[in-house]
């Protein structure tokens, strides 16, 4: 190695043994142990998509996303390293965002490279240079003065914005709507975790929570209140940074000032959070080092001292210095209820999916901290990034190998857990009690199988199907007796029980729907409509039915009407007989069901055989399109037939009804109007609460 080289590591050692010593001092061996560890261990790959960087070349002129009318604000503040500020604009350019916005570069009077003679040449860039140099806050300062967006976003010109980054960290603002500065994870060159947001101890120092680590261990991957992010990259409302007086200019130079913003935004009454998915690749240290015991750097110490003071008050309840960190002790102010299913809820395919989305929503807005173990272990894609962008944190392979380990050592936390699907429940049963012990214990049905399987037998004459559906009645009534409580969707299946189980402790808990606002009108709407899934049974036997018996009879009438049947896995015995009938159209599995909740003027729902309470039913009503059932189909739903739905069990009556709501457009104002009212006032979001507070949160 040359000299400067050997000087660059001598002092990088000299850095890292005063930084360990420094923590033993402050946080204690434990917690110093912990970091060691991190260091030591095997990196394990990120599965997130990979990190792209711009590709170095010399300087040609582009642009960087502008316009007259802003919705965000990024100012830069630099200061020389004009390679570093190239490479962040690059990735500003070749990745623009969704969203207006404009780039506001500050350079706080560098000297030594070519800054003020490049960057004026970047087409759409505003650039401003100060008169002296006055450090990170002074030059963040007038870049806040000069932004024209409804959102300020402070991002550090040794950064590399990943693709999406911006749409995702500014969207955060409309799906937690509490928020009021919010950060992104940030990654170090080599795909490691940096930061995931960060932690403060009483003491004011601080903790750079998943340093080190995979950016996608279940840990770090979701939504979450903390107590500061980075100014290397976060985003607040304008109206909220100015009300808060911007930055505090006590902190000058540099450091602590984006931890005492983040503590002025909790105490102005807003939540601080990470968004992991937006990434943001940081080379830390380009500007002052890593070393704190000289430089820049070295107001770090100074200023955390002044940060303590400060905020003595507030700090006095936070985690004493030397934790070690965990979901356990960040999520401590909350109940925190665990969810056990096979997978992830996937709401845009199945009706038990979107009931569990649903009530995932309601407990977080109830305040709980809800974590979501898919016993097969497997990352369930956009749907498990669905549910991390909630705020829930989902496990999953490789972190998670068995429910049994896991539980080990998670299942204390835990005031609640849910079970859902008999089969679920009664392997992990043993294992809540034996690892979860305070844990309530709650069997979700989501419907009575035996009764489903029994009835699928009865009207296929299946004799081994009957002996099979009353040993699944066994399994099922045997977690029953062994769960605190049991959940069913249907005031149908509560009365069956008090028959079968009546010492079995019930909670009606039925599915939940949004309802519409407003939804076009019988003249905007033409056709008929299907909704399921055909990995259910029922659903199949349905479309059997209906395609070749019913819709003949109802093309019969209506010749050009079409039927659009919607949902995944389609069987090729279906597909055939749909290809031999005019008017049929098999769509499978579609991303987006409103286009045909709001363009289709009829849906059916013609179940043969079933249990529990019908999705599609409660889906096309919550959307204002009316429906036509069979008795089965709207069983335990409130439903009264010609008032709020039409019912009919043959084909000839099935296919009659259908005609008649079609064309008839003051009958299907009436269906309509009671249909969305049975929905807001027994299926929705509003009507569960209590209930959902009963069973969890109390």
């Amino acid at each position: 190695m040359s000299i400067s080289e050997w000087r660059y590591f001598l002092r990088r050692m000299t850095g890292l043994a005063r930084r360990g010593l420094s923590s033993l001092r402050a946080r204690g061996w434990r917690a110093t142990l912990s970091r060691a560890r991190v260091h030591l261990q095997p990196r394990v790959a990120d599965t997130g998509a990979p990190l792209w960087f711009p590709p170095a070349e010399p300087f040609t002129p582009f642009a960087v996303p502008h316009g007259d009318a802003p919705v965000v604000s990024i100012v830069i503040p630099v200061y020389n390293h004009l390679d570093h500020t190239l490479a962040c604009l690059r990735a500003l350019a070749a990745h623009p965002p969704a969203l207006a916005c404009e780039v506001i570069v500050i350079d706080d009077a560098g000297t030594g490279d070519d800054t003020p003679r490049v960057l004026p040449q970047v087409e759409g860039l505003r650039y401003h240079r100060r008169a002296q140099n006055g450090g990170f806050i002074a030059a963040c300062t007038d870049g806040i003065a000069m932004a024209r967006g409804e959102y300020v976003v402070l991002l550090n010109n040794d950064t590399v914005p990943q693709p999406g980054w911006l749409d995702v960290l500014i969207g955060t603002f409309a799906t937690h709507p509490r928020a009021g500065l919010v950060g992104a994870q940030l990654l170090y060159p080599d795909g490691r975790l940096q930061e995931s947001g960060g932690i403060v101890f009483a003491d004011g120092s601080a903790w750079s929570y998943g340093r080190f680590e995979s950016p996608s261990d279940p840990r770090y991957a979701y939504v979450r209140e903390v107590d500061y992010v980075s100014g290397a990259a976060l985003a607040i409302p304008r109206a909220l940074l100015e009300r808060i007086g911007g930055l505090d200019a006590r902190y000058k130079p540099a450091y602590y000032e984006d931890t005492d913003l983040a503590f002025a935004v909790h105490a102005a009454g807003y939540q601080v959070l990470v968004q992991p998915a937006a990434r943001v690749v940081h080379d830390e240290g380009t500007s002052h080092g890593t070393d704190t015991g000289s430089g820049i750097k070295a107001y770090q110490v100074r200023n955390r001292a002044v940060f303590a003071q400060k905020w003595a008050e507030v700090l006095a309840t936070h985690l004493p210095a030397g934790s070690v960190p965990a979901p356990a002790l960040l999520h401590r102010r909350q109940r925190q209820v665990l969810i056990l299913d096979e997978a992830v809820p996937q709401p845009d395919r199945d009706s038990g999916s979107l009931r569990q989305y649903n009530l995932i929503r309601l407990l977080i807005e109830g305040g709980a901290h809800v974590v979501f173990v898919p016993t097969a272990r497997a990352h369930g894609g956009r749907h498990t990034l669905a549910l991390q962008a909630l705020g829930v944190e989902v496990w999953h392979a490789p972190q998670l190998d068995s429910l049994a380990a896991w539980l080990r050592q998670h299942g204390e936390r835990f005031h609640a857990v849910l079970m859902v699907r008999h089969h679920v429940a009664d392997t992990a049963l043993p294992l809540l009690r034996r690892h979860a012990p305070r844990a309530r214990t709650v069997f979700d049905t989501v419907d009575l199988h035996y009764l489903r399987e029994r009835r699928g037998a009865e009207v296929a004459g299946d004799t081994a199907g009957l002996r099979a559906a009353e040993r699944t009645r066994t399994r099922e009534l045997s977690v029953m007796a062994r769960s605190d409580v049991t959940v069913l969707v249907s005031s149908a299946e509560r009365e069956l029980l008090r028959a079968d189980a009546p010492d079995v402790q019930v909670e009606l808990l039925s599915n939940l729907h949004e309802v519409a606002t407003a939804s076009p009108g019988w003249a905007a709407r033409r056709d008929l409509v299907f909704v399921g899934g055909f990995g259910h049974p029922p659903n199949a036997d349905a479309m059997q039915w209906f395609i070749g018996e019913v819709f003949p009879r109802i093309r019969a009438r209506l010749p050009d009407v079409r039927f659009h049947c919607i949902g995944a896995d389609v069987p090729d015995a279906l597909r055939a007989l749909a290809a031999a009938q005019p008017g049929v159209e098999i769509h499978g599995h579609v991303p987006e069901l409103a286009p045909y909740m709001d363009g289709c003027r009829v849906a059916v729902a013609p179940l043969r055989f079933g249990a529990g309470v019908k999705g599609k039913v409660n889906l096309s009503m919550a959307h204002g399109q009316p429906v036509v059932a069979t008795a089965c189909a709207v069983e335990g739903m409130h439903l009264r037939d010609g008032q709020d739905v039409l019912v009919a069990d043959t084909a000839e009556d099935f296919a009659a009804a259908v005609v008649r709501l079609h064309e008839d457009e003051a009958l299907w104002s009436q269906l309509s109007a009671h249909g969305l009212r049975n929905v807001a006032e027994h299926f929705s979001l509003d009507a569960a609460r209590d209930t959902v507070r009963r069973i969890f949160l109390d």
